[in-house]
């Protein structure tokens, strides 16, 4: 077939899809953007945005209850739990009604409001049963919560983390599962609003989080605040209007107990939407978490033959690195290359960058310790604690760990992991450092204002830079010393 009814049809119109489709309108206007459910992105309706709306009342009321250690002293904190979640629900809907602007003022008749199934790869059916052809197609259909069944004994007290942003009110307690990005933001952010919280997970990781020993510091320190198993075999029942959870933690057999909950809250990951899109009627390759198997440079899937494939995948549906700027930065890949095919070039990705918004925030930024040991790569690294950093201590908020990684040849940076105050700011710093494929020694020389959070990471090249021998040894102990020192 020749003779398509369009250039590209583009399967999805979150972040990656509409990103797609801004790059494909350069180049051709025989394009669909289809899309049968609610627009307004997964960030912008139950991801980013509200969770971070959450997060700031809980930060504002800890931090009211905490002004003591500076000698200020506020009275009783109180929370409204109504008008928190009143504000959460309005600024969420103001971001979702700008998405939906964005979506609105494409050219009206490249949206398809339907949902759409392969008939085979260049072949689509909509819910009306009409049938469109395209050159290429790119799969943006997001994704969505995985829920475990044994869950599912909770009944209708289960949610999930889209449900959290349609509460009218606080509840009284929650049991929360799963201790990655979700998990922890929301686990952390009830707990400091006054809801009763249980976080359990499995592994004992946290967040994004492999450096063995930043790992262990984040789990002292999310631990002491909010109950948390980070690895615990449990068992949930239901009983009334509560969901019953008994546990064992693994890492210590007495930590066992039962407790109730208003609510289970799944937080344990998410899966691709692509089970209901016909991908069986096509000629691609899954993965081992059911996503079709692609090129990350140019977001073109693999086909089960030698054909190259007109397909394209990009977003949380390339189930990589489900965060929005990844999702923008596949999806203006994957719209230029599906608008040129079968014309298709890869392109260099942009450094890793991460960020938790718990208290203290946590943060990756290029090559993670893990990632790094799976590679074989011959590494140091240097690190920084905040508990000792002068300006953390001036704030109040000297909690945390640092480590910088280095090649142990070139000295060039290749990553970090850090959980700390401002992770969100140093990570930026230490990404486009890593971009620019810096080395230690080149870093250092940059400025570093007094005193700032920023010194912390200064002292943690400085420790890098003596332990890949090339600097002395910092000072044993040392509030943020100046450039002579």
């Amino acid at each position: 077939m020749s003779n398509y009814d369009l250039d590209v049809a583009i399967l999805g119109a979150g972040t990656a899809g509409m990103a797609a489709y801004r790059e494909v309108v350069k180049q051709t206007g025989k394009v669909a953007l289809i899309d049968g459910g609610p627009l307004g992105t997964t960030c912008a309706r139950v991801g980013c945005m509200p969770s971070k709306l959450l997060i700031a009342a809980a930060d504002a009321a800890h931090e009211a209850r905490h002004t003591s250690r500076f000698g200020v002293s506020t009275g009783s904190v109180s929370v409204d739990g109504v008008a928190v979640m009143n504000r959460v629900r309005s600024e969420r809907d103001r971001f979702v009604g700008f998405v939906k602007e964005a979506v609105e003022s494409f050219e009206s008749h490249h949206l398809i409001r339907q949902n759409a199934r392969f008939v085979d790869d260049h072949t689509l059916e909509l819910d009306d049963g009409k049938r469109l052809t395209a050159r290429s197609i790119i799969i943006a259909t997001g994704s969505r919560p995985i829920v475990p069944p044994p869950f599912e004994a909770a009944g209708d007290r289960l949610i999930i983390n889209d449900d959290v942003f349609d509460w009218q009110d606080l509840p009284r307690s929650a049991a929360v599962f799963g201790a990655g990005v979700i998990g922890l933001e929301l686990g952390q952010a009830l707990s400091r609003l006054g809801v009763r919280v249980h976080l359990f997970g499995l592994g004992n990781s946290v967040g994004p989080l492999s450096d063995p020993d930043l790992v262990a510091y984040a789990r002292d320190t999310f631990g002491a605040e909010f109950a948390a198993h980070f690895d615990a075999d449990t068992k949930i029942t239901r009983d009334g209007d509560e969901v019953v959870i008994n546990w064992t933690d693994r890492n210590d057999a007495s930590d066992t107990g039962e407790e109730r909950f208003d609510f289970l809250l799944a937080a344990t990951g998410r899966r691709p939407n692509i089970d209901k899109i016909g991908i069986e009627n096509t000629s691609l390759v899954l993965d081992d978490r059911d996503a079709p198997r692609h090129n990350r440079q140019s977001m073109r899937a693999e086909t089960s033959g030698e054909a190259l494939s007109s397909i394209f995948v990009t977003g949380d549906a390339a189930t990589e690195l489900p965060l929005l700027h990844e999702a923008a930065d596949e999806g203006r890949i994957a719209g230029e290359n599906a608008a040129r095919y079968p014309e298709v070039y890869r392109r260099t990705r942009r450094t890793g960058l991460g960020v938790v918004f718990s208290d203290p925030q946590i943060a990756i930024a290029g090559r993670g310790h893990s990632e790094l040991t799976k590679a074989g790569v011959d590494f140091a690294y240097g690190e920084v604690s905040f508990e000792d950093q002068g300006r953390a201590r001036v704030i109040g908020r000297n909690k945390g760990l640092l480590r910088v990684y280095a090649d142990r040849e070139t000295g060039i940076l290749l990553g970090a992991e850090m959980i700390g105050p401002s992770a969100e700011h140093i990570a930026h710093l230490l990404a486009w450092t890593i971009e620019s494929r810096l080395t230690v020694t080149e870093t250092l020389q940059r400025p570093f204002y007094h005193p700032v959070l920023e010194e912390g990471l200064r002292s943690a090249l400085r420790d890098l830079a003596a332990n890949l021998e090339l600097g002395p040894n910092p000072p044993l102990r040392c509030i943020d010393c100046g450039p002579g020192s």
